[in-house]
């Protein structure tokens, strides 16, 4: 689950650095009967605002009330399903990156002494993750161990674990 919002990778105009952070403000601007809006994002380094387009002359009447109150609420949550568009992100020509911006929650370790453990990982956002590291993590085990148990077919799972992921999958470990 996330903790916080991703880091937003894309070029600074002042510094050249490539590390922004969404605080979940935003600017809203009408001109006549278009409105413009953008989330405003701050550089890591130098602190300098950039923006990224949210709507783009849009006619007022085409936007829905709640969408525009949380605008002007400068909603976090609003911040956090906009930047996991992916129609913003290309829009905008931006990455995201979640490096400690999510968590683990495994309910306990009191299942980690069985022979058979079956697992369900559901994803509260989508996080990209790579299974691999995820694992590791919820067993307490080290990645090179987890990709030796896939390798020696002790851990298995319908879906591939190399790569990363954002969706939910299931997999089994076999001690």
């Amino acid at each position: 689950m996330p903790t916080c919002l991703p880091t937003v990778l894309r070029r600074c105009h002042t510094c050249s650095s490539e590390r922004f952070r969404a605080n979940g403000k935003f600017r809203v601007n009408a001109n006549h009967k278009l409105l413009d809006a953008w989330l405003l994002v701050l550089c890591t380094v130098c602190g300098d605002t950039a923006k990224l387009t949210v709507l783009e002359r849009t006619n007022v009447r085409s936007v829905r009330p709640e969408l525009l109150d949380r605008m002007h609420d400068n909603d976090p949550g609003l911040a956090a399903e906009l930047l996991q568009d992916p129609v913003l992100r290309r829009r905008n020509r931006i990455a995201l990156d979640w490096a400690g911006a999510w968590r683990l929650d495994t309910g306990g370790s009191d299942h980690l002494d069985r022979e058979v453990i079956d697992v369900s990982v559901r994803f509260a956002a989508r996080i990209p993750v790579r299974p691999v590291r995820l694992i590791a993590e919820g067993c307490g085990l080290a990645r090179a161990e987890v990709e030796r148990l896939i390798t020696e077919g002790r851990l298995v799972s319908a879906v591939r674990l190399s790569g990363k992921l954002s969706d939910g999958f299931t997999f089994t470990l076999k001690r």
